[in-house]
This record gives structure tokens, sequence and C-alpha cells, in this order.
């Protein structure tokens, strides 16, 4: 097992260039058109990968006073869980919270799934960034259930925009890598 931060950033670059990079014409989620396409899911929902963010992430926060992770659903889905089944073994666990993409339409007709309590500290979790609108949509969702967001955290930073937008509304971003070292050559 890889205990190092940067031997698990160089091992989860390694399997990001290997699995999760694909060439080609895309449309990505912010309708931007993009002729390189990172799907975090190849490797979030790997079991090396899942625990390589996962362990990343808690390294990144060890300091913070958090309480939960949470994100817009799918991509933040398999991070969630990753760090909170890692987070076990922390003296303060943390929670975990999935937020919907519309209103739960029968129940408690809730935006967000999970235990997430007023004054709970949390992470807005992505996969990758780019215009910073599905963070912002959880962040909204977030601080509507009285939550105190203390930051951004994610996968891959596509530098267009996301990072800066989310700034200057006043959240803190920590990205594990920028467009540039996924698409570099070694």
């Amino acid at each position: 097992m890889i205990h190092d931060l940067e031997a698990l950033k160089r091992r989860l670059l390694e399997l990001i260039k290997e699995r999760s990079l694909k060439r080609g014409d895309f449309i990505l989620s912010s309708g931007k058109k993009s002729n390189y396409y990172i799907d975090g899911k190849y490797i979030t929902l790997d079991p090396e990968g899942a625990y390589l963010v996962g362990r990343i992430f808690l390294n990144t926060y060890m300091d913070v006073d958090i309480d939960a992770v949470g994100g817009l659903t799918l991509g933040a889905d398999p991070i969630v869980g990753s760090i909170v089944a890692l987070s076990f073994n922390l003296s303060k666990p943390l929670r975990g919270f999935i937020v919907r993409k519309e209103e739960k339409p029968h129940g408690s007709r809730r935006f967000i799934e999970g235990p997430l309590y007023e004054g709970d500290r949390v992470v807005i979790v992505e996969d990758v960034i780019t215009t910073g609108a599905s963070s912002l949509k959880a962040i909204s969702a977030a601080e509507g259930e009285g939550a105190i967001v203390k930051g951004v955290f994610c996968i891959v930073d596509r530098e267009e925009g996301g990072r800066s937008f989310l700034e200057e509304k006043g959240y803190r971003v920590n990205a594990i890598f920028k467009r540039d070292d996924i698409l570099k050559s070694d």
C-alpha cells in the first residue's frame, strides 16, 4: 500500500492517463466542445483509483475541521463513498451526502440524500471541474440545508474558468491535477 502523498498522486496520474483520458470530439456537460475527455468514473469506480482519491482527499483535509463530504450525483457519488469508508479509522469519521440533480418528487422532496445537518462543515467533491456550475449547484443545496461549505475538492481542474468562478464566490478549490498535468506526455 502507498502512503506517501506524492507517490499516491503519481500513481493516480498514471491511472488517469491509462484509463480515463479519452481523445476525440466530445461535448462536455457544460455544453462546451473538447478534443479530450476525462471520464472520472474509470478512476473513481476502480478499487485502486477510489482508494487513491480517498487517501489524497483525507491527506489534503487532514487539518481542516469538517463533518461531511458530498457533491452532485453522479460524479461525486463514488468519491463520497471512498472518502467516507476510508475515514472510518480516523478519530472523527466523516459522513457523506449526495445532491440530486432535481428535487425528489415524492417522500421528503429533498435535493440532498444522506446525513447532512444544519451547521455541518462540508467539502464539496467533484471528479472534474470545467465551469464550476455543478459545484455551485451542490454548494447551493448544501447551504440551503444550513451547511457551511469549507471548500471544493476535485480530481482534475480543466482550467476553463471553473476554479476562478468558484473562488470569486469565496470558495477555496483544491484540485489534485490541472489539465496540463493530464495532457502532457512523460
